[in-house]
This record gives structure tokens, sequence and C-alpha cells, in this order.
């Protein structure tokens, strides 16, 4: 007679489950309150990086906005550019292009990878 409890095996997928989300970079784990404090930043900051399109955090069922690691280290690089002086929107429109260079070198890499094999 089997003894095991008839949700193991739903617990262990939900585990699962909730363990891939901890590796996710795009996961959407932290408020803006984690957020602000994590980076050091004010809310208005993250806002008007919003607002600058570089990050679009989700919202939860609450409204409340949700921040990925991701996001994260966007924010934290347009904090680095802002405090070194350059303006909000050349910030976020620099970040995006290397985001954007970073990007193609990894597809170009790929590529490459694969005519060699």
């Amino acid at each position: 007679m089997d003894q095991t409890h008839p949700t193991a095996g739903t617990a262990t997928l939900e585990h699962r489950g909730a363990c891939d989300r901890f590796d996710d970079e795009n996961y959407p784990a932290y408020s803006m309150g984690a957020a602000t404090e994590m980076l050091q930043v004010t809310p208005a900051f993250l806002r008007a990086l919003g607002a600058a399109r570089l990050i679009e955090p989700q919202r939860s069922r609450g409204g409340h906005r949700r921040y990925s690691r991701y996001q994260l280290r966007l924010a934290a690089r347009a904090r680095e550019l802002v405090d070194q002086g350059t303006p909000l929107e050349a910030a976020c429109r620099i970040i995006i292009l290397e985001d954007q260079l970073a990007e193609a070198q990894r597809i170009n890499s790929s590529r490459s990878h694969l005519a060699d094999a």
C-alpha cells in the first residue's frame, strides 16, 4: 500500500517552480521599497526611469510596481551615470545602446561558435 502523501509530487513541482524563479533574472521579485533601498535611490528616480522607458516594472495584483534583478542592474547603471553628471534621458539612451551592443555581441559569438563547429 502506498503511504506517500497525495500532494507530495505537487509540492515538489511547486517548489521547483519557486526555485526556478530565484535563478530568473527577469522575475519581478522586488517591490519599490526594496528596490529603492538596494539602490539607495528615491521612488521618484525609479518612476523617472520608467517614464524614460529604460525599465518598465510589472505590477502586482494590487497595482504595486515590481522590479526584476535585470531591471535593478539597469537602474544601478543609470544611477552611476547620473551621479557622474549625465542627464537622465542621456543616461537611459546610453544604457539602452550598451544593452543592444551586448546582445549583438552575444549573438555574434554564438554564430561564430556554430560556424567553427
